[in-house]
């Protein structure tokens, strides 16, 4: 029934050092991990920057510094840059089209400017005075503009915004909406705004003026909301058209999942390249002549998690085709190649998320790395690529592909790394619902000895993986520090095995996956001895939540405890409180509860609530608009009015994620005592 696969340490020798004088990983050293992200490349190909992410516990919060590195000189060391109080963030950097000039944000003046640094060296220089943050900015190619982004009234001309100096109306503290979004992810929104984007010249380099708006008929975010970033901008090389994403709003905008591609010309409103897609097209990117725009785009729309496939589109003419359309797997990440023959994209692969390279002409798809999550693609002049990747080993570190070749160019951790026991990683694949193959891991510390109680770790999503890479929220490595061994199943609904099989959990939302999860623990028992399903526990946030308060009343008798994070438990009552409704209702056959109640009703946990009797460990945070936590309130009720051991942990400043570092800390530390409680009773 099992197949496996190598053991895979999946890099362990390069990424994680295996010392005889390890110890078994904290819930604190997760927190205090320093975090690589952002960098850029000089022109010129010598110089690379990043911002390096360190935690301070006291404050309760990380703050951004940056770091210079010599990619010509032989075993160069990082320099720090722009530095200007250990208080402070300096972020985001990006080198001139020149390559003389550092540009980035930073917060030394109170709120988040744009400043810019010689690339040589000296002090850091001030460059914007504008009335609010800076959400973000991106350098035209040509030197003469910027194009800079964040919160601003619809009505404001510039970016100083005087609307937005103007007194609320006396009387009350409310506000007041005519349509939704009323609230999502985890803000309320503020009526009549939006992020927006402003064009500002530059002149010697310096941004003058408080910026024209690129659009001022088009409601919408851009970048999106909650996640987008400058991957949904593009400039053409000549620096007078900029591409960028937005979903216009309206009455339907819960409902859209249509994003556009724009494109803004020196006059004039900016013109939709795919009006004709009413699904998602984002991730624009402009070859290096310019005649070119790629971008990622869906097909079904009201699907957020459909199939991403690279389109090319002629700018000149118009003209659209779909490149490697024969190629089954969703792109996360597109840049063109520095020869504009080729496009460096990465996509999900069975349980990694590796760099490819895509030829145009022909659509040939090369797998460039093997295992690991690869992110932060930045091509060089060279050929070359630098790019961060991490694994269930380590977390983010530089990498620079050349000639079939990677050499690790940074260790931020490695201080911190070399005590801390490595893991081994073992994947296998087994015969799930239907007879499909389905992929698991088995994670437990190197040299473990003894039976090994189980944690069941069940992914969010529900269209996601459980895979090699490294999370700061639910972390393999430190899941099974305290003696565990943690067994992932990617169940039917996954990415990284093909359209079809990521489509398969639609409507089907206790079936399959749950299938996949009991035959995924009976392969498991019977590849690893020495892990002992009978005395396990199950895990899960987000679907996985779901999957927890599923398990409760579908599959009572497997495990000794649960632990249930950000879940949902009534899914007529999530129907009506979840704010991106586009999610819910096409996960529930396309349609509104009060249309198709038995659709939602079919899968909602709250009906087998007469069948709980596992202990259960609720958490929920209460600024989470996704899953509102409501449902995590309901659920422990549920528990408590049926007597049955539970305890709830609610965090008043956690959205559907828990990122703050003191929080994490809390939330492993009762997630442990819970473990402990129930699989390590003699203990207790």
């Amino acid at each position: 029934m099992t197949k496996t696969l190598i053991a895979l340490a999946l890099g362990s020798a390069a990424l994680f050092p295996t010392l005889a004088s390890a110890r078994p990983m904290t819930a604190t050293d997760l927190a205090t991990m320093r975090r690589i992200g952002a960098p850029a490349v000089s022109p010129d190909g010598r110089w690379l920057v990043y911002q390096l992410r360190e935690t301070d516990l006291a404050a309760n919060k990380g703050r951004n510094h940056l770091w210079l590195l010599d990619l010509k000189a032989k075993n160069a060391e990082p320099v720090r840059i722009a530095f200007t109080a250990a208080d402070k963030s300096e972020h985001d950097p990006v080198f001139s089209a020149d390559g003389k000039w550092i540009y980035y944000l930073g917060n030394a003046g109170g709120s988040d400017q744009l400043w810019r640094v010689a690339a040589s060296g000296g002090t850091p220089e001030r460059l914007t005075d504008l009335a609010t943050d800076i959400g973000g900015f991106l350098l035209a190619p040509s030197g003469d503009r910027i194009a800079i982004w964040g919160d601003r009234k619809l009505d404001c001309a510039d970016y100083n915004c005087a609307a937005d100096k103007t007194e609320p109306a006396a009387g009350g503290s409310g506000r007041t909406y005519d349509q939704l979004f009323v609230r999502h992810w985890d803000s309320w929104a503020e009526p009549n705004t939006r992020s927006r984007i402003f064009i500002l010249p530059l002149v010697d380099g310096k941004p003058t003026g408080a910026g024209v708006p690129v659009a001022t008929k088009l409601v919408g975010d851009a970048p999106s909301k909650p996640f987008g970033g400058s991957e949904e901008l593009a400039w053409s090389p000549d620096g007078k058209t900029l591409y960028f994403a937005l979903r216009e709003a309206g009455r339907i905008e819960p409902l859209s999942t249509n994003l556009d591609i724009f494109a803004a010309g020196p006059n004039g409103e900016p013109v939709n390249l795919t009006d004709a897609s009413d699904a998602t097209d984002t991730l624009p990117a402009v070859s290096p002549d310019g005649k070119w725009l790629a971008y990622a785009a869906m097909k079904r729309p009201g699907y957020e998690a459909d199939r991403l496939a690279i389109m090319l589109r002629n700018v000149a003419t118009g003209e659209t085709r779909e490149v490697a359309p024969a190629w089954d797997r969703s792109v996360s990440s597109i840049a063109w190649a520095s020869d504009g023959k080729s496009l460096l994209v990465t996509a999900g692969e069975v349980l990694d998320d590796p760099l490819f390279r895509v030829d145009v002409a022909s659509g040939k798809v090369t797998r460039l790395t093997e295992g690991g999550t690869v992110g932060n693609v930045r091509p060089l002049a060279d050929g070359s690529i630098v790019y961060t990747l991490n694994s269930i080993q380590a977390p983010d570190d530089l990498y620079r592909w050349k000639g079939g070749k990677s050499v690790k160019l940074t260790a931020v951790n490695a201080d911190k790394l070399k005590d801390i026991d490595p893991v081994s990683v073992k994947r296998f694949s087994f015969a799930g619902a239907n007879g499909d193959t389905v992929w698991g891991q088995i994670v437990k510390t190197e040299g473990a000895t003894g039976k090994l109680p189980v944690e069941l770790l069940v992914h969010g999503g529900p269209q996601g993986s459980f895979g090699n890479s490294w999370s700061y929220r639910w972390n393999p490595k430190l899941f099974v520090a305290p003696g565990y061994a943690a067994v992932t199943i990617d169940f039917h609904g996954s990415t990284g095995y093909g359209q079809a099989f990521t489509d398969s959990i639609n409507r089907d939302w206790g079936g399959k996956p749950l299938q996949d999860l009991k035959l995924g623990m009976a392969a498991a028992a019977k590849e690893d001895p020495q892990i002992d399903t009978a005395n396990a526990c199950a895990l899960g946030g987000s679907y996985g939540g779901y999957m927890m308060n599923w398990i409760e009343g579908n599959w009572p008798d497997a495990f000794k405890c649960i632990v249930m994070h950000d879940g949902v438990f009534d899914a007529r009552a999530m129907a009506y409180e979840t704010e991106e409704l586009w999610f819910d209702e096409w996960e529930h056959g396309g349609k509104p509860y009060y249309e198709a109640p038995q659709e939602y009703e079919k899968w909602n946990p709250v009906n087998f609530v007469d069948k709980w009797k596992t202990p259960m460990l609720v958490i929920h945070g209460e600024k989470d608009f996704r899953i509102p936590y409501t449902q995590g309130l309901a659920a422990f009720t549920a528990l408590q009015r049926r007597d049955i051991p539970s305890r709830l942990l609610i965090f008043p400043d956690e959205n559907h994620w828990v990122l703050k570092p003191r929080n994490s800390i809390q939330w492993y530390t009762e997630v442990f005592a819970w473990l402990d409680r129930w699989l390590k009773p003699e203990a207790q």
